[in-house]
């Protein structure tokens, strides 16, 4: 899409609809992840469950991508194939999804720490998350998309980690990808301003060493160049004036976490 779509309140409210479908998701993913289990049979339940809720994988065969979830464990930073691969304790599992509900599309993901995890590992998610939550705070109507994305990087590089480039948040509505891109980087003051009846997904992917990433030969799967650790968590959000309406939030899943 060339230029930013502006979505009607009834588009909005389709749109929060579509959202609450992939949060359920996301809670029952919560419950269900854990040692001993595959990869592969997390992306059956998310087929499962969105077609059960009156909707279509939003990601499955999008450009060709195979599976219902982009899933991505431990090094690999986004767009990872779901597998035969055994989630093991202290493992890191970035679960991304959309939901396609009467033509809206929502978009979401979460990382999940597995078990016991280290505490470089804790120190991650925690530092990623709140970056996210940073950027948030700055999508409101009258603001600029540089707004967003230097919060972003205002909180993340005092910790020392890696801010992905190469990979950007962006707009979201009937297409799952729309304009404006969100950058998890830059200046505040720069980039398109920020009007009522946006909506965006701002997803910081933070590394916990080098920045740098590595593009799989599956022509997907991105992980980080120097093996580190990564983390990625995304949000929905309107942009209105005063403050942001988060159309998907994490209240859910983190209950059925503690």
């Amino acid at each position: 899409m060339s230029k930013v779509i502006l979505k009607s309140e009834d588009d909005i409210e389709q749109l929060r609809a579509s959202a609450e479908v992939l949060s359920n998701l996301l809670v029952e993913i919560g419950k269900a992840i854990k040692p001993g289990i595959t990869t592969l049979s997390l992306d059956k339940l998310a087929y499962d469950f969105i077609h059960d809720h009156g909707g279509t994988p939003a990601f499955l065969n999008y450009q060709g991508f195979p599976f219902s979830l982009c899933i991505s464990v431990n090094d690999q930073v986004v767009h990872g194939f779901p597998s035969d691969y055994v989630i093991q304790e202290g493992d890191l599992i970035s679960v991304d999804g959309g939901v396609n509900l009467k033509g809206y599309i929502s978009d979401s993901a979460y990382t999940f720490g597995i078990g016991e995890i280290s505490d470089e590992a804790e120190r991650l998610l925690d530092v990623t998350k709140a970056s996210l939550f940073e950027g948030v705070k700055q999508a409101v109507a009258g603001n600029r998309v540089g707004d967003i994305s230097s919060a972003v990087q205002d909180y993340v590089t005092p910790h020392g980690y890696g801010i992905v480039r190469e990979l950007v948040g962006h707009g979201v509505g009937r297409n799952l990808h729309e304009k404006p891109e969100i950058p998890n980087y830059g200046k505040r003051g720069n980039g398109p301003k920020l009007k009522e009846g946006m909506v965006i997904c701002i997803e910081p992917m933070i590394n916990a060493g080098d920045r740098k990433i590595k593009f799989w030969e599956d022509g997907w799967t991105v992980s980080t160049a120097d093996g580190s650790l990564s983390a990625h968590f995304e949000q929905m959000v309107a942009i209105r004036k005063g403050s942001p309406e988060v159309l998907l939030d994490f209240v859910g899943i983190e209950n059925v976490l503690k």
